[in-house]
């Protein structure tokens, strides 16, 4: 992944985040549907991993069911903009 499309990625999570209501979350597939309308499911693992990332920056959490999360996970998450 180049760090043009890794910037953009970040940039469009937080856009979409900082749009919600405060502890509301989004699901990855918003940010790759919105960047990537043709063909989004071919950069689902691009959108995760720099979720993966934003989450070790302390910019936003994983969660599953509600709960936060760190990788290793399995099955689908949901992406939060971590309240400091």
């Amino acid at each position: 992944m180049t760090k043009l499309k890794k910037k953009l990625i970040e940039s469009k999570t937080l856009e979409l985040l900082q749009q919600r209501a405060p502890g509301a979350t989004i699901c990855p597939s918003e940010i790759a549907r919105s960047l990537f309308p043709e063909n989004w499911r071919e950069h689902m693992e691009d959108v995760r991993d720099v979720a993966e990332w934003m989450s070790t920056q302390n910019m936003i959490d994983l969660t599953q069911k509600g709960k936060k999360i760190a990788p290793p996970y399995k099955g689908p998450i949901r992406l939060k903009l971590r309240i400091l």
